[in-house]
């Protein structure tokens, strides 16, 4: 007889149940913790790192990865700096074109032709992670996307960002664009020193626009007193991830976890990450635990 075919799935969420009860409880001696951590390995990465930029934490730090929407941490910088320098003010409204509006969701839904002012269009593209804004964004101050992309890519050389090369403004797939979860800690940290008086756009979970609500998906703001941002990603090749800015009691981190099956797992990683570095043992030594070790 067969095995029934919810039997798999069965194993893996005992599986999955037996590495929360280790994040949450399991040291091997006084000098090591155990760290369950995302599957699958291949795709998994991650860092910590504090405010000085000393890194607590890392695990695959400088391997290739796809970064997925946590692209338009790049996009928001440069409209940022826009902003910053006068280019544009925050009234300013930028045009959507027929290959805007075209984007595949998450999007706003525009049609070739509106306009969206440029604070709406932070708003769109750090809560809503919207597609067809950060593409017009991209249009507006590179003249076109692939201009856009150079100008991430040399800004990401500018700022320390060694291994990333960006190909849209969106992250949506392209097989050359890629970075790591090093490159995207230094971008993280990098938004919040270089943009404190933007930086609380990364904190909202919602905002209103043309009269309807539009609610957000970084579950992290909320769930951890602390958390404030910043953002989050998925495409099939990259898995969850996620950059997350962590500011309380006078500690102040950066943490970034890539490759997750599914956004809870990725949440549920990042929250053991932050309990871990803000404990009195964190100065301890890790062993990473993978799903599927035995």
């Amino acid at each position: 007889m067969s095995k029934p075919r919810f039997f798999p799935l069965i194993k893996k969420f005992v599986a999955a149940f037996a590495l929360l009860l280790l994040v949450a409880g399991c040291a091997t001696t006084p000098t090591e913790t155990m760290l369950a951590v995302p599957a699958p390995a291949q795709k998994y990465a991650a860092m910590v790192i504090d405010g000085s930029g000393r890194t607590l934490f890392e695990a695959n730090s400088t391997a290739p990865r796809y970064p997925a929407s946590l692209t338009k941490m790049m996009t928001l910088y440069l409209l940022f700096e826009a902003l910053e320098q006068g280019r544009v003010s925050k009234t300013t409204l930028i045009p959507v074109s027929a290959n805007a509006a075209r984007q595949p969701p998450t999007k706003l839904r525009f049609r070739r032709g509106e306009t969206i002012d440029v604070d709406s269009a932070i708003r769109a593209i750090t809560v809503k992670s919207a597609n067809d804004v950060a593409v017009a964004v991209a249009e507006y101050l590179g003249g076109s996307e692939d201009a856009f992309a150079a100008m991430m890519t040399a800004k990401a050389r500018q700022i320390g960002m060694r291994s990333t090369v960006f190909r849209n403004a969106s992250g949506l797939p392209d097989a050359g664009q890629q970075t790591t979860a090093r490159d995207m800690a230094v971008l993280g940290m990098a938004l919040r020193a270089r943009f404190p008086q933007h930086f609380h756009y990364f904190s909202e979970s919602d905002f209103m626009f043309r009269g309807r609500l539009v609610r957000g998906h970084n579950d992290m703001l909320g769930r951890v007193r602390g958390v404030n941002g910043i953002k989050t990603g998925y495409i099939r090749a990259s898995g969850f991830n996620i950059v997350t800015s962590y500011d309380a009691d006078g500690r102040r981190l950066i943490l970034v976890v890539m490759g997750a099956d599914s956004a809870r797992q990725r949440n549920d990683h990042v929250e053991a990450l932050i309990q871990r570095n803000l404990s009195p043992a964190s100065n301890t030594t890790t062993r990473l635990l993978y799903a599927g070790e035995q």
